[in-house]
Formats: structure tokens, C-alpha cells, sequence
């Protein structure tokens, strides 16, 4: 089963005043700890959600392209892990060192 392990900040997250060399270090050693584990596949971190861009269909058919996350929320997704996992509890195992490592929220959820 695969299971997103994504990390959420503020909108007003500063990542110049939030982020130092132990949080790098931190974060490095649990994408170790996951490769050696063999539940990684794939990681990815995201630019803040300001730079984003939203997409919608309108009922013409069309599409309407706006600046911006597309729901209005005060946390962001800032990146994200995939993980192969036995279940959900192990996946929260893993989830629980994100939290730490990121010093973050992390919101865990199952593919299809």
C-alpha cells in the first residue's frame, strides 16, 4: 500500500528563518533511514504555496487559470514523501519522525 506523508506550513512560513543546518541534517537522515528501509519512492519538497497556480473548469468548457493555491486555508502543503508501507500504522511510524524532523504537521493519507 502506498500512503502520502505530506508536511504543511503556514502561509506565512519564512523557510530563511524557520530552516537551519540541524533541521537539514534531521531530514537527510530520515530520507536515509527510509531508502534503507526500502519504503521511500519517491520525495519532493513544493515552492511556497504563493507561487502557485489553480486550474478550474467552467461549465463552458473552458479553464480559468488564477494565481494561487486553489482553497483559501492558512497551512500549505510544503512537501511531501511517498512511501510503500505494510499499513497505515507503519506509515504513522514514519510520519511521526517527519513531524520531528520537519518540526511541521504532517497529514498522512492511503492511494487508491
Amino acid at each position: 500500500m502506498r500512503y502520502l506523508v505530506a508536511i504543511h506550513h503556514p502561509d506565512d512560513y519564512d523557510p530563511s528563518a524557520s530552516e537551519d543546518e540541524a533541521m537539514s541534517r534531521d531530514i537527510d537522515a530520515l530520507n536515509d533511514e527510509m531508502v534503507a528501509a526500502g519504503v521511500r519512492v519517491f520525495v519532493g519538497g513544493l515552492h511556497r504555496a504563493i507561487r502557485a497556480k489553480s486550474v478550474r473548469a467552467l461549465p463552458d468548457g473552458q479553464t480559468q487559470i488564477t494565481d494561487g493555491p486553489y482553497l483559501e486555508t492558512k497551512e500549505h502543503v510544503a512537501g511531501f514523501w511517498v512511501l510503500e508501507a505494510a499499513g497505515m500504522d507503519e506509515a504513522l511510524e514514519w510520519a511521526r519522525k517527519a513531524a520531528v524532523a520537519c518540526r511541521a504537521p504532517v497529514e498522512v493519507r492511503q492511494f487508491h
